[in-house]
């Protein structure tokens, strides 16, 4: 349980990113030993505060006080495309820099016990599995045994015993924690606390209680003021009707009419402003490539991953118009390597019909280039150039004018995943590949996606680590790599 020593307290702090408002005379504090959730919107500046608390990003105005030799670890939502080519060993060099740690090995073999993985030391970052790459971001963010933890997302790429582990090491440690996640269920089991960042008036608010409750006490103060707002409206019409009336009488009533038009102001002010939190992207269709028939996809033979060996596993799966493959194991095993060979048309045992379209999602968005401007990536998704199409199916994701003009590269981890959703709209793919589709999304948004892929009709290859998602679209076959 924290106790009441405040170690980290933001006063009165307003910061722009770029052209971008991301907090305005921001006020909040931390105790020793909390455990808080960061939340707010895709796009809200939740990781930018992080870069804040780390001193990576300094304040335009007010202060941000940070208790005397206070440490910090921060595992970040993904690992940075500059490092991919690092060995693990210089990945956890570079967490003590520019320090030389000349015990670094022994440290390095202990963190990753606690992190529940095996990595030879000499191995390359992009080599591992997007859950096996999770893990190794907590562990860089323990090895120095900060104070305080800094958690991006820390659950995408995580199976579900990977999940479970890190719950467990939330509950059991005893330092400070601040997590940014969209997995409501994994928040509830640790938090003791919120931290909310609006994303349209960028005021902090704090609150206290775990998660799911905290969510409901927001949702309940927005009715209140939704409904707040409905009366206030209500008697603004009412009294500008009756001032209406009384200044055609003339006399003595245009006196009354002006007093009534000057309590209509006092009203105005009175009204909160309108909040759209919860706003969530619109249902939407990810078209099927036309003239589609027979089979699109035959997979004779995977790679199974095991102890960083991997062996050839022979299997026998057709996938036709209308049908979807989910595939399982745990972190590791190949499941994104297999998805990468598949869509690049260099998978062993695998024939893909001519002329099919395939549109991929991948976990680390590298099918999106981050110096393109979000519209040019819209526009060469489409098979025709309809620019009112474009704007329409990109206001449907909550990309806006000002988002379309941004690189790629600059969009938050949300952000980029509704483009890249965007964009399979706009394919009309034949064959759908999607490696861990609600990883860094909004909780609100993932039923929309649930609906529009169970309502796709090409052939579909899914992988998810979140039952609850795969529950709401139609599976034909399972393939369970480690049970190969």
């Amino acid at each position: 349980m924290p106790n009441n020593e405040v170690i980290l307290r933001f006063n009165n702090v307003s910061f722009e990113y770029g052209k971008k408002k991301i907090l305005d005379e921001a006020t909040f504090s931390v105790r020793r030993g909390a455990k808080l959730t960061l939340m707010g919107q895709n796009g809200a500046g939740k990781s930018t505060m992080f870069q804040m608390i780390t001193g990576n990003l300094t304040v335009e105005e007010g202060d941000i006080i940070i208790e005397k030799d206070l440490t910090m670890g921060i595992a970040k939502q993904v690992i940075p495309r500059a490092q991919m080519d690092w060995t693990v060993l210089e990945f956890f060099e570079d967490a003590f820099a520019p320090k030389k740690i000349y015990d670094i090995e022994p440290r390095i073999k202990k963190v990753l016990d606690v992190v529940n993985l095996s990595a030879p030391l000499d191995r390359a970052l992009k080599t591992f599995s997007g859950g096996q790459q999770a893990r190794l971001l907590l562990a860089q963010a323990i090895i120095t045994d900060p104070d305080v933890l800094l958690l991006d997302e820390p659950t995408n790429n995580l199976d579900k015993e990977g999940i479970a582990h890190l719950t467990q090491f939330i509950i059991d440690s005893p330092k400070t924690c601040i997590v940014i996640s969209h997995d409501a269920e994994f928040l509830n089991s640790f938090t003791q606390g919120v931290i909310y960042l609006d994303v349209f008036t960028h005021k902090i608010e704090q609150y206290v209680g775990n998660y799911l409750d905290v969510v409901e006490e927001i949702k309940a103060r927005l009715e209140r003021e939704r409904m707040k707002s409905a009366r206030i409206e209500k008697d603004i019409q009412h009294r500008k009707d009756q001032a209406n009336f009384f200044a055609q009488k003339g006399g003595h009533m245009r006196d009354v009419a002006r007093k009534m038009w000057e309590k209509i102001d006092e009203l105005q002010e009175e009204i909160p402003d309108a909040r759209q939190e919860d706003r969530t992207i619109r249902s939407f269709a990810i078209p099927c490539q036309e003239d589609l028939s027979g089979r699109i996809l035959e997979l004779t033979s995977v790679s199974v991953v095991k102890n960083h060996k991997a062996t050839a596993k022979k299997i026998n799966i057709t996938l036709k118009k209308n049908e979807r493959l989910h595939l399982i194991g745990p972190n590791g095993i190949g499941k994104t390597t297999l998805l990468e060979a598949l869509a690049t048309g260099k998978a062993k045992g695998e024939t893909l019909e001519p002329g099919i379209r395939i549109g991929y999602y991948r976990q680390d968005f590298s099918t999106l280039d981050f110096n393109e401007t979000v519209w040019d990536t819209l526009a060469r998704a489409m098979r025709e150039g309809d620019h009112e199409r474009l704007r329409s199916c990109a206001a449907g994701f909550l990309i806006d004018a000002e988002l379309l003009k941004q690189k790629v590269g600059a969009l938050s981890e949300g952000q980029k995943g509704l483009v890249a959703f965007a964009k399979l709209s706009l394919e009309a793919p034949g064959l759908l590949i999607l490696d861990e589709p609600t990883n860094h999304i909004n909780f609100r948004h993932i039923p929309v996606i649930a609906q529009a892929l169970d309502r796709y009709q090409g052939a579909m290859i899914l992988v998810s680590h979140v039952p609850d998602f795969v529950k709401q679209i139609k599976i034909d076959y399972t393939l369970d790599l480690g049970a190969l």
